[in-house]
């Protein structure tokens, strides 16, 4: 039997390493010291769970991939990395898929961990995505999901501007993505600087393969070379189904304000 392709050696182990996350989370909240630091302000907090997924992810998939570039979020040390941090294994069930013809190298599909719900939700352009049921928002309605705690009067401005039926207001970008397609919300509109390429880049890998679409406020879609700038400067929109109607109620004002 000939060998997977690449991708999908490197989404199966990806997804051990986020279950192997998710456990790691779940063991930091049960043990309740959570070791908060600031990291540039008491807006910008970083946890021991932080720490450690991230020394765990990075450590698993760079001794299996060892000339794949791996950009985390947090800034750590280049400490040696105790072996039960470290997953090694893989998941059969992904490598039993067959990997999309059009798929020469590495894309930015990955797997991402939804460690309060005890889920990994995963997805490959061609393939699918898994790990969830997916639902469309109610037929003509427009619910949008934007941030929690990052509001501005531009946020709000967009917002208003797509004359919404109800909004929501959750935190993270992959659980702004999983109300798209759960059918909780038809848009997630934020309207400002502040979210990461490692914020949108397993959320928009699982929306891309159940047919969703996300990109900056003006409409660019997001990269994700090693050489790219990390901040998603120009906010982000997303949708499951009717990206276009979204697109095109963004205001002018808006766009102005936000450069890409």
């Amino acid at each position: 039997m000939a060998s997977p392709a690449l991708l999908m050696r490197v989404v199966t182990s990806a997804y051990s390493a986020a279950e192997k996350a998710a456990t790691i989370v779940r063991n930091v909240m049960a043990a309740g010291d959570l070791g908060i630091v600031e990291k540039t302000g008491a807006n910008d907090l970083q946890t021991k769970a932080d720490r450690l997924v991230q020394m765990s992810i990075c450590a698993s998939l760079a001794q299996k991939f060892p000339k794949v570039t791996i950009i985390g979020e947090e800034e750590l040390p280049n400490d040696e990395v105790t072996e039960e941090l470290i997953e090694d294994g893989h998941c059969e069930e992904i490598l039993k898929k067959t990997c999309p013809a059009q798929y020469t190298g590495i894309k930015e599909e990955e797997a991402g961990p939804d460690a309060v719900l005890g889920r990994t939700i995963w997805g490959v352009l061609g393939i699918g995505a898994f790990g969830f049921q997916l639902t469309e928002a109610p037929a003509g309605k427009h619910i949008i999901v934007t941030t929690r705690s990052h509001s501005s009067a531009l946020v709000n401005e967009c917002i208003s501007a797509l004359n919404p039926d109800s909004v929501i207001r959750v935190g993270g970008a992959g659980n702004k993505v999983i109300q798209l397609i759960e059918g909780k919300a038809s848009a997630y509109v934020f309207a400002s600087p502040g979210c990461k390429k490692w914020d949108t880049c397993a959320p928009e890998a699982i929306l891309h393969a159940v047919g969703g679409k996300i990109t900056d406020i003006h409409g660019n879609s997001f990269q994700y070379n090693k050489e790219v700038k990390h901040m998603n400067s120009a906010g982000v929109l997303a949708a499951l189904r009717n990206y276009d109607y979204y697109a095109s109620r963004i205001p002018n004002t808006v766009k102005q304000s936000l450069v890409p």
